[in-house]
C-alpha cells in the first residue's frame, strides 16, 4: 500500500495531508524518512508520522452540530477549543472534514477515513452543502443573479451555486438567504456574498448531502450509521459518472 494511502487509512489525516506531511519530511518508515510520494509499506513495517507510531483503526464516522466560537481543528496552538474537545468519548484519531469557520455553526462530519474525507470535499463529486446566510442588503432576484453564474473570489471563479430567499427585513435592512454550493474554498460564502455587497453577518450550514442537523443541539454529536455513510459514498460515486 502507498504510503500516503496508509496514513490516511490509519486515521491520521486525508490523502492529500498525508502527503504534505510526507513532503516535510515528517514520516518514516522503520526509522528512515520518506519523502517519496510512491514509497510503499510492506507487512510488519513501522510506520511513524512526527515520532508517533500509526496502526490502522476502525473507521468511525460522527456527525456534529458545531457551536460558535469552536476550531475547526484537531489542536491549537492557542489554546482554543476545538471541535475535538467535543467528541472526548471517541477514542479513534477523528479529524473534521473540511471546515467550518470560528464563527460558522452547524453541519460538521469528523471521521478517521481518509478516502472517505477526499470523496466528501473533492469539488468533482459535487456533494451539495446547504447553507443559510443573514447578510446585510435587501435580497432579490437580480442582485443574487451573479451567484447561480459563478463570482470570481480570491482570483478564481466559483462554481454556480443555487439560492433560495428564506426572508427580506427592509426595516432592518437584512436578508436571510439559503445558498447551495459544491465545493469548499477558505470562507467562501462569506466571499460570495461579499462580492455581490452582501456581507454576512451569520452564517450556518444546514445540511452536508444527505446529513442535516435533526435532533442535534448546538455542541452535541451522534455517530452516522452504515446506511448514511453509504448514502454518502454512493452520492460521490453517481456524480463522477
Amino acid at each position: 500500500m502507498r504510503i500516503n494511502k496508509f496514513i490516511a487509512h490509519a486515521g491520521v489525516a486525508s490523502r492529500r495531508k498525508a502527503e504534505e506531511l510526507i513532503k516535510q519530511g515528517l514520516v518514516t518508515i522503520n526509522g528512515q524518512v520518506v519523502r517519496e510520494l510512491a514509497t510503499t509499506v510492506k507487512s510488519g513495517d513501522v510506520v511513524e508520522v512526527e515520532g508517533s507510531p500509526i496502526y490502522n483503526e476502525e473507521k468511525v464516522y460522527y456527525l456534529l452540530n458545531k457551536p460558535k466560537g469552536v476550531i475547526s481543528s484537531v489542536s491549537d496552538e492557542k489554546g482554543r477549543k476545538t471541535v475535538i474537545d467535543l467528541l472526548p468519548q471517541v477514542k479513534e484519531r477523528i479529524y473534521p472534514v473540511g471546515r467550518l469557520d470560528w464563527d460558522t455553526t452547524g453541519v460538521l462530519i469528523l471521521t478517521n477515513d481518509g478516502d472517505f474525507t477526499d470523496k466528501m470535499i473533492h469539488p468533482r463529486n459535487e456533494i451539495d452543502k446547504v447553507y443559510v446566510a443573514r447578510v446585510k442588503g435587501l435580497a432579490n432576484k437580480e442582485n443574487l443573479r451573479p451567484l447561480t453564474k459563478g463570482v470570481v473570489i480570491d482570483g478564481k471563479k466559483t462554481k454556480p451555486a443555487r439560492y433560495n430567499i428564506i426572508k427580506v427585513d427592509p426595516e432592518k435592512g437584512r436578508s436571510v438567504v439559503e445558498l447551495t454550493i459544491h465545493e469548499g474554498r477558505n470562507h467562501q460564502v462569506k466571499k460570495m456574498f461579499e462580492a455581490i455587497g452582501m456581507p454576512v453577518d451569520k452564517l450556518s450550514r444546514t445540511k452536508f448531502g444527505t446529513l442535516d442537523l435533526t435532533g442535534l443541539r448546538p455542541g452535541e454529536a451522534r455517530r452516522l450509521n452504515k446506511k448514511e455513510v453509504s448514502q454518502l459514498h454512493n452520492a460521490a460515486i453517481n456524480k463522477t459518472k
